[in-house]
């Protein structure tokens, strides 16, 4: 759905910094995933979403518990076609693979 960009010049500054950001984001994730199951005894009253519970046990029966997962290998498909649409599309002149636009701290997630 969304990507994070850290410049070259960065990143060889601190070669940690991808995976702290990628982690930071992971955490967050799981706080918010723990705050809406836990929303699922009380319906999610505190969210003021009408039928809030029903929806993510919707998307739960119909993408799974992650339907927004994170990582390169559980998005490597998406990921590899976006890549292709960018180049058959003329958006980018030669066909990227993923070890051309990730940090290779990243390659594993």
């Amino acid at each position: 759905m969304h990507t994070v960009v850290i410049r070259k010049e960065l990143l060889a500054q601190h070669l940690e910094l991808a995976m702290a950001a990628y982690q930071g984001f992971c955490d967050a994730k799981k706080a918010a995933m723990e705050r809406y199951q836990h929303g699922l005894i009380f319906h999610n009253m505190e969210v003021m979403f009408p039928w809030f519970s029903e929806l993510i046990d919707q998307d739960r029966r119909l993408l799974g518990d992650d339907w927004w997962p994170y990582g390169i290998e559980a998005n490597r498909k998406a990921i590899d076609l976006i890549l292709r649409y960018h180049f058959e599309q003329g958006i980018t002149d030669r066909l990227f693979m993923i070890e051309d636009i990730f940090a290779p701290q990243l390659l594993a997630t």
